[in-house]
């Protein structure tokens, strides 16, 4: 039995150096997310679909290395995997992708086993995963209704990408989700263009109302609010030498959840995460510096 069940899009990545070449690597907000958590020792298992590409076998080497269950995971001999670039320079971090007609656009609910997510502890997925095509779409809102009928625990980030879809549609489908889910992970940015709010307070208690029972609101640098409804604990940000904050936010929901399976602390889990998610900003890529669980209790890495 999985601890958590994660459903999505995987990636693998090119990212651009300074020296002009690109390094390889994985990315896909969810295995992100998925790879995190199993990097904290908790058991992690993924939903979703490859090509039958050299891609699609690295993806699954990097899952293999890291514990993550991959049974699940589909190869598609007529699709291929999924791209992505990124590009650095003063404004931040670009992304360009490759991913129309993927493996993973294509994945429908036949493709999840019966007892895949009822037998977990805690589903998870994202907006990115309701955005990228109507099969996807269909898989991932039946995913999270299967959850919902086991009594999992649902968790769930929106990030929102307003390239995949038009800003209405993403807030009228992803809040109809987030209204069966128990913990949500929004970031700021994208709570403020989905809820029409601005201040962290009133988002929080958007999401509340709408049903969440945990909230832990991303400040980028600045953080995380984090709420259970009884009152909100804003964790400050950490000062590290960042260079590249590409999948950051997937990081920090990896470690909040594996941390609150285990302690069933928000607010610890929020602080830890908080650390992990600096920590990862100090290497390139989405994936390898995702810190371990021995990294983050060695405590030695932060500037507070």
């Amino acid at each position: 039995m999985a601890d958590l069940i994660c459903l999505g899009e995987p990636l693998f990545e090119l990212n651009a150096c300074q020296d002009g070449r690109f390094k390889g690597g994985f990315g896909g907000d969810v295995s992100n997310v998925a790879v995190a958590a199993a990097r904290q020792g908790i058991d992690v298992a993924l939903l979703a679909r490859v090509g039958d590409d050299q891609f699609g076998e690295k993806l699954r080497g990097l899952w293999s290395r890291e514990g993550v269950n991959h049974e699940h995971v589909l190869s598609a001999s007529s699709e291929d995997t999924g791209l992505y670039f990124v590009f650095h320079d003063g404004d931040g971090h670009h992304f360009v992708y490759r991913r129309k007609g993927s493996a993973a656009s294509r994945m429908l609910p036949e493709h999840i086993p019966d007892d895949a997510i009822s037998n977990a502890r805690m589903f998870y997925t994202s907006g990115i995963s309701l955005g990228v095509s109507p099969e996807l779409q269909s898989t991932t809102q039946q995913a999270i209704h299967a959850a919902r009928q086991s009594g999992i625990s649902i968790a769930f980030d929106p990030n929102l990408r307003t390239a995949l879809w038009p800003l209405d549609m993403a807030r009228q489908v992803t809040h109809d989700a987030m209204r069966r889910c128990n913990i949500v992970l929004p970031g700021l940015d994208d709570a403020r263009q989905l809820t029409g709010l601005y201040s962290p307070e009133d988002i929080i208690s958007f999401y509340h109302r709408l049903g969440a029972e945990i909230v832990a609101l991303s400040l980028g640098a600045d953080g995380v609010s984090v709420s259970n409804g009884q009152g909100i604990h804003t964790i400050p940000g950490v000062t590290v030498p960042a260079v590249d904050a590409t999948g950051a936010g997937d990081c920090f929901n990896g470690i909040f959840l594996s941390a609150f399976l285990k302690n069933k602390d928000a607010v610890k889990s929020a602080e830890l995460a908080n650390r992990g998610a600096a920590l990862s900003t100090t290497g390139f890529g989405a994936v390898d510096p995702i810190p371990y669980e021995k990294d983050l209790t060695e405590g030695n890495h932060f500037n507070d």
